[in-house]
């Protein structure tokens, strides 16, 4: 009988292997965790085409997930799922399969943790698809108005298989509920680009008001580059979103212009 070992196994084995004969035991495991590291350093170079498919499948799972944490989908969230997938444009056969994976999501026995950490394998290298991700999730998840408490602790789940900063996603949240608080749930609040908010268009730069000129402009020109629409799609995102990737480059640039105004930065 034949084993085949799943190919992101292939480095520690490997590893180890050659730690065995050159040092013994204590060299197999420190062959063994170089191995570990060169898995997840190739798991970063997986291919754009299986990443956005894996992209495309991860979403709508835990959009289903996230969805069903407060115990039922409601109407309401079902249209806005369908809103998404109509912004992305898809074909009926892409629509469909958008469908099949959301309703896997909200089944009982659906495994998130193992969704999340095959996602996390193969975007090692793409932090900036990680975090455009969870853009979208977010987005998406708020679109009928609401986030329950339930929903944003599978949010804040999320984030932490993704390893995205608590600080990262409070910004996130930030700029379209405003600070976390009580209640039974966040009515959505408007964007930098809707309200002119002087405070949303900090927190959408992922700052402070006290931040000096510097860092507005250092925090600016990174999220540009974060959330550039071709590289994003270059680093598998799917081309069908890219129209959020520039919504949310849109909404970077409100606020910095707004920012700028405020401030008198040239």
């Amino acid at each position: 009988m034949s084993t085949t070992f799943p190919r992101h196994w292939w480095g520690k084995i490997i590893g180890a292997i050659l730690g065995l004969l050159k040092g013994g035991i204590s060299g197999a495991f420190i062959g063994g965790l170089i191995g570990h590291f060169v898995d997840r350093l190739l798991a970063g170079f997986t291919g754009a085409g299986d990443i956005r498919r894996l992209f495309f499948r991860t979403l709508f799972a835990t959009l289903g997930h996230v969805n069903k944490a407060d115990g039922r989908v409601t109407e309401a969230e079902i249209q806005a799922a369908e809103g998404l997938m109509r912004r992305m444009q898809l074909s009926a056969p892409e629509r469909q399969q958008a469908i099949h994976y959301f309703r896997a999501g909200k089944a009982p026995d659906f495994a998130l943790e193992a969704a999340l950490r095959e996602f996390a394998h193969h975007t090692v290298m793409r932090h900036d698809l990680r975090q455009m991700f969870m853009e979208i999730l977010l987005e998406a998840a708020a679109a009928d108005g609401r986030i329950s408490e339930r929903e944003q602790a599978v949010l804040v789940r999320v984030c932490h298989h993704l390893r995205i900063p608590p600080e990262q996603f409070a910004a996130m949240w930030n700029v379209r509920y405003g600070p976390a608080g009580g209640g039974a749930g966040y009515r959505r609040a408007r964007t930098a680009a809707a309200a002119g908010s002087l405070q949303q268009a900090y927190a959408a730069l992922g700052l402070e008001t006290s931040a000096s000129d510097a860092e507005v402009k250092r925090a600016y020109r990174k999220l540009v580059r974060q959330y550039h629409p071709d590289k994003l799609v270059s680093q598998g995102l799917p081309e069908e979103m890219m129209e959020m990737a520039k919504k949310r480059v849109r909404e970077i640039n409100t606020a910095y212009d707004l920012i700028k105004q405020t401030r008198g930065i040239k």
